[in-house]
């Protein structure tokens, strides 16, 4: 599957931009603060219908303005559709070939997009619920049953937290029993995720910094159940420190996920370099699960990659990338660690001021 053309209208400070990616390999070029990441993050939500970097639909329109479009050309299995996201007010709008879409079900596939941010190594060191945040925005990529589980789970959870708060005891025993079980399939969902993402993670890590280091992932549920009978005692047992602080203090909604090296946290022992291969070994891990879930090869958004690895490492990376056939499209402020690394059917942009200018392949 890849990104055929893009076209963005009033989209964060892109007024009017046309964008027609390279098969394999794209570069936008250009200083901070003109727009680079909002295209990838437009093509992003073009694949998913939500954004990385904030929920809040009226920060994704341009200010002054009242709606933002996003529309694509794709071809996934050989087949080309047409997608536009509508953004008005607080409203996500997405139809395929002018038909709209009801259900995420139906996008799902369409476009499977992996993005590798600066910011994703900052998760190794924030709170659990960034880490819960990447571990389930991951998860509904590749598998889009997910997203009813965790709809379903975190509305639950919102109906108990407001009965809490206005101290309903009535309710509460009702209530619970349907949180522990939309809580254990959402912990089921996360499980076995990790589960398949684990080896991939250690193909990938090694690919990056050889085979002395071992990588892991490990789920830690807040609660150590299995079945929704066992959350559901743990639930209730907390009953009253819950009253008490009116809000759910045990649940999947605590739950956090652990980076080893060596068997032991990623957070304490490991260096920048060892964090930063650690965590786009796991987006490149996320790409081969995706890539096993579909049987094509999702598009990879590097964003500032330049900053994370040295131009040794890029090279490495690109060319492994472009034997793989993954589209990638990359962002720098520097175009001159990728010069070796353009072909003629690589293409490349200049961003400014949220507009883009296309300067060919990049090879004089």
């Amino acid at each position: 599957m890849y990104l055929k053309q893009l076209q963005l209208e009033q989209f964060r400070n892109l007024t009017a931009a046309q964008f027609e990616p390279g098969r394999y390999l794209t570069i936008l070029h250009g200083q901070n603060g003109q727009g680079k990441t909002n295209l990838l993050e437009a093509v992003y939500m073009l694949g998913s219908g939500r954004a990385f970097r904030t929920a809040k639909v009226p920060d994704l329109i341009q200010h002054g303005s009242k709606s933002a479009a996003v529309a694509g050309r794709i071809e996934s299995a050989g087949v080309e559709n047409r997608l536009l996201l509508l953004l008005d007010g607080n409203s996500r709008r997405i139809s395929i070939d002018a038909k709209t879409v009801y259900r995420a079900a139906e996008l799902h596939g369409k476009l499977a997009v992996v993005i590798f941010t600066p910011d994703d190594t900052a998760m190794i060191k924030l709170g659990p619920e960034t880490r819960r945040r990447y571990l389930d925005r991951s998860l509904y990529a590749g598998n889009a049953g997910f997203l009813q589980d965790y709809h379903n789970y975190y509305r639950t959870l919102k109906q108990r937290n407001a009965l809490l708060k206005s101290n309903q005891q009535q309710e509460l025993t009702l209530w619970t029993e349907q949180l522990a079980a939309a809580g254990i399939r959402l912990m089921q969902h996360r499980s076995r995720y990790l589960t398949e993402l684990q080896h991939l993670l250690q193909h990938q890590y090694a690919q990056l910094a050889g085979n002395n280091e071992s990588v892991a992932l490990q789920y830690k549920p807040d609660v150590a159940a299995t079945t929704a009978a066992e959350l559901l005692d743990t639930m209730q047992a907390h009953q009253e420190q819950d009253l008490r602080y009116k809000t759910t203090n045990r649940g999947p909604h605590r739950d956090d996920l652990l980076f080893l090296i060596n068997e032991r946290p990623l957070k304490g022992f490991g260096s920048q370099g060892q964090q930063r291969s650690f965590v786009l070994a796991l987006k490149l891990a996320e790409l081969d699960h995706l890539q096993q879930t579909f049987g094509e090869e999702p598009v990879l958004l590097l964003d500032d990659i330049a900053s994370e690895l040295d131009r040794q490492r890029i090279s490495n990376l690109v060319t492994y990338l472009r034997q793989r056939q993954v589209q990638v499209v990359i962002t720098t402020t520097d175009v001159t660690p990728f010069q070796e690394l353009l072909h003629n059917d690589s293409r490349l942009y200049r961003v400014e001021g949220g507009n883009l200018t296309y300067e060919g392949n990049g090879i004089s």
